[in-house]
C-alpha cells in the first residue's frame, strides 16, 4: 500500500476517534475504547511497521533541525511522523476526557481545548491545563 492510500486511510480512522471524543458523555466507557486504545494503538501499529520498514533507507536523523527536515523528505517516514501526531494527540484528547470527566469538569467546556489538541496538539494541553487549573481555583479557597 502507497504512502498516500495508508494516510487516506489514517486520517479518517483518526478523526472517528475525535467524533468519539465529542460525543463521550452519550457513551463514555465505548469512547474511551475507542479514542485511548483500539484507534491509537492501530495507528501505533502502522507507526511501527513504517518505522520498522523505512528507518534505515531514510536519510537524516534527529541530530539537528537539519537533519529532522531531511529525515521527513522520505514519504513512509514522514507518514509515520503523521500517524504519531495522530496517534498522540488523539490519546492525549481521551486523557482530557477521563480528567474532565473525573474532575466533574463539564464536557461543554472541555470541547474547546479538544478542538485545540485536534488541530494542535500541545496548545490544547496547554487549554486544558488552564482549563483544569481555573476550576480546581474555584473548587477550593
Amino acid at each position: 500500500m502507497s504512502p498516500d492510500q495508508l494516510f487516506d486511510l489514517a486520517n479518517p480512522l483518526a478523526l472517528a476517534g475525535w467524533l468519539a471524543l465529542l460525543a463521550a458523555p452519550l457513551a463514555p466507557r465505548a469512547a474511551q475504547a475507542v479514542a485511548a486504545a483500539a484507534i491509537p494503538l492501530l495507528l501505533s501499529l502502522a507507526y511501527a511497521g513504517l518505522v520498522l520498514a523505512f528507518w534505515w533507507e531514510a536519510p537524516g536523523g534527529f541530530g539537528s533541525l537539519s537533519e529532522v527536515m531531511l529525515l521527513f523528505t522520505h514519504p513512509h517516514i514522514a507518514l509515520a511522523g503523521w500517524l504519531h501526531y495522530l496517534a498522540f494527540d488523539l490519546f492525549l484528547g481521551a486523557w482530557e476526557v477521563r480528567t474532565a470527566r473525573a474532575e466533574g469538569i463539564p464536557h461543554w467546556a472541555v470541547i474547546p481545548c479538544l478542538c485545540l489538541t485536534f488541530l494542535f496538539g500541545p496548545a490544547g494541553l496547554l487549554a486544558f491545563a488552564i482549563l483544569r487549573f481555573t476550576v480546581i481555583r474555584k473548587v477550593l479557597p
